[in-house]
């Protein structure tokens, strides 16, 4: 393959994984919040639903965890600019992302 191929197969690799960060930030994201909301509205029940049915807990419950869900996504989001900033990377081995030294 040529050197202009090989530049090809980058653009390709780099394409792709930015389409796929977007799909799961850029729509992913609003759409965990907006099953969260359904979620919370039938857990609620009441006039928070068409037929006006009593409210279920597992809504509340299964609301509070696709809340949770979006806020590590928009506090992951945040530490990654922010360690971008001071020349750190987030290391994700645990649960916790913490700011660690770039390996080069």
């Amino acid at each position: 393959m040529s050197g202009f191929g090989h530049d090809l197969q980058f653009a390709g690799e780099a394409i792709w994984k930015v389409l796929l960060v977007s799909l799961v930030l850029g729509a992913g994201l609003p759409a965990v919040f907006a099953l969260g909301i359904r979620s919370l509205a039938s857990g609620t029940g009441g006039d928070a639903e068409v037929d006006h049915a009593p409210g279920n807990p597992a809504g509340k419950i299964l609301a509070a965890i696709l809340f949770l869900i979006v806020a590590y996504g928009i506090v992951s989001g945040i530490l990654f600019v922010v360690a971008s900033g001071q020349g750190k990377v987030l290391d994700f081995s645990t649960v916790i992302p913490t700011f660690a030294e770039p390996s080069n």
